[in-house]
């Protein structure tokens, strides 16, 4: 069946289709737009294959290497195809940028437990129930991802975790860089990924991050991968250094190009208050190309334990109001103190805000925002933060002192843990879980 006939057939079932969804059972109307998926995928790659044979037969009669020019008439104009409507687009690049303390990768967890569960996303809307891939270069699967995945109701039957690379040379790490092609051909027996997290994003520049050419090039091959699979592609990365002030897009670390590549750009931040307590954490969105932007949400979190395993906690999200507003409005941070070690005092005062933290936690978030150990230090001891030993056999966690408030629980420090009282002003827990406590990543 050769492209032009796939065409009308597939345009044609299409429209009978939508001509009966209305008045049809959800699960009919679901069966049907799987359908509906199912042919415009057969005609999408009707289409490669026709294009390919055209260019074979180009090169066996010896024709130059040309550039194909397609007329606009020839194209079905078609609709973006959302995930999570105006928030996560399928096929498409989607950048989650925040400052270190704001759950970034707690919250694409949590997005993936809607995605394989059917959940409610914020605001209601309910996600079609599809498989979703996770490669971190930061956090260990079986301690943190799959404990924090649980606690938010994921189906792990559904989750597929990017692990080791095997070639001839032997057993490495994933290296996103280099390997999608490889990421491509394990995803071929798995059917209806509709999610696929990145976390750092930045790991797939093999070059200079801060070079826009490089970063394009580092990136096409994922935004490749996402488009073929039809999957939202979610790449997390951190707000650089000093960039309080500036517009949320603007703050994304690395090159501009991260941003403008992204189809959708969502920032987090904890807002400015009178005092740490009232610092609430948001979520918005900092950038659309295909949908409205602006508007977010607040969110918290709580420390719960992970059904299933007795005495073994995680953290997950709690979702509050949704709100109204810019990006810049809702994405506002204070200015940081004007002297070098103001600002490392000022960074390791926010990322203590909501509870303690493992010390080796403290330096991931640290280096990721360009301060060195010793500045953090030196941060500890000028804000008078406490360090405390976890067990006979955990390491060391970092907390601001007693009397501040500062001895709330967290990610890092926190997991595995008792979970603890709530800090004040944070949200109600949601149904048959224990009180928030803001804790992250």
């Amino acid at each position: 069946m050769n492209a032009p006939t796939v065409r009308p057939l597939a345009t044609a079932v299409r429209a009978s289709l939508e001509d009966r969804a209305d008045g049809l059972p959800s699960s009919v109307r679901q069966r049907e737009e799987h359908a509906d998926r199912e042919l415009a995928m057969v005609q999408r790659l009707a289409d490669e294959r026709h294009a390919q044979k055209h260019a074979q037969e180009h090169v066996a009669q010896g024709a130059p290497e040309h550039v194909e020019l397609i007329r606009a008439v020839d194209l079905t104009p078609e609709p973006i195809r959302w995930l999570w409507p105006g928030w996560l687009a399928k096929g498409k690049l989607h950048v989650l940028a925040g400052a270190p303390g704001t759950g970034k990768t707690t919250l694409a967890l949590d997005l993936a437990a809607c995605v394989t569960s059917g959940r409610p996303l914020p605001f209601g809307w309910r996600p079609e129930r599809g498989n979703v891939l996770i490669w971190s270069g930061e956090d260990d699967p079986a301690d943190t991802l799959v404990p924090r995945l649980l606690a938010a109701g994921a189906d792990v039957t559904r989750v597929h975790c990017v692990g080791d690379v095997h070639d001839p040379e032997g057993r490495r790490p994933f290296d996103p860089a280099r390997d999608v092609d490889k990421l491509a051909a394990a995803c071929a027996g798995i059917d209806n990924i509709a999610l696929l997290i990145v976390d750092p994003l930045v790991s797939a520049v093999a070059g200079d991050s801060h070079k826009n050419a490089e970063v394009r090039r580092g990136l096409a091959p994922l935004v490749d991968l996402a488009a073929r699979l039809d999957a939202a592609l979610l790449g997390i990365t951190h707000y650089s250094k000093g960039t309080q002030g500036r517009e949320p897009l603007e703050r994304v670390s690395g090159s501009l190009a991260f941003g403008a590549l992204a189809r959708v750009v969502l920032g987090t931040v904890r807002q400015p208050g009178e005092d740490e307590a009232d610092r609430k954490l948001v979520l918005a969105r900092a950038k659309s190309n295909i949908g409205p932007d602006g508007g977010g949400f607040a969110y918290a979190f709580e420390q719960v334990e992970v059904p299933g395993h007795p005495g073994l906690t995680a953290s997950r999200i709690v979702w509050g109001a949704q709100l109204e507003g810019t990006a810049r409005e809702l994405l506002a941070e204070p200015e940081p103190e004007g002297d070098a070690q103001g600002d490392a005092a000022a960074f390791l005062r926010q990322l203590l805000a909501s509870g303690s933290m493992a010390a080796k936690d403290v330096f991931s978030e640290a280096a990721a925002a360009g301060y060195s150990k010793d500045a953090m230090h030196r941060a500890r001891r000028r804000i008078d933060a406490e360090t405390v030993k976890v067990g006979m056999t955990g390491g060391w966690c970092w907390r601001m002192p007693t009397a501040e408030g500062g001895a709330e629980d967290r990610e890092g420090g926190g997991q595995n843990r008792p979970p603890s009282s709530p800090p004040s002003g944070a949200l109600p827990p949601s149904s048959g879980a224990s009180d928030p406590a803001e804790v992250e990543l």
